[in-house]
């Protein structure tokens, strides 16, 4: 088990890209969460099997349809308990 806190950066904020990471942290059965951030970033915990977010990372980095991904920055963390992958803001 695993938990990441990821910060994206790119064209990822109006063009639906936080319900892409919620609809793949659900596929791939994920705990955690998304929000937009003031600086246009958007910022992601996310937690899970190694295999499984090691898939939602490659994910990420391609980004959605509309969304342009530049960077995502990812700080590894302590694994908690919790249930489900919502979007916080």
């Amino acid at each position: 088990m695993v938990r990441y806190r990821l910060l994206v950066t790119g064209l990822v904020q109006g063009v639906g890209f936080r319900y892409y990471v919620k609809y793949t942290a659900r596929l791939l059965q994920l705990t955690g969460w998304v929000r937009n951030l003031e600086d246009g970033e958007v910022e992601i915990e996310v937690q899970g099997p190694v295999g499984e977010v090691e898939q939602f990372l490659g994910a990420i980095r391609r980004g959605s349809t509309y969304s342009s991904v530049d960077e995502v920055r990812v700080k590894k963390l302590e694994p908690v308990l919790e249930h489900g992958f919502e979007v916080t803001g």
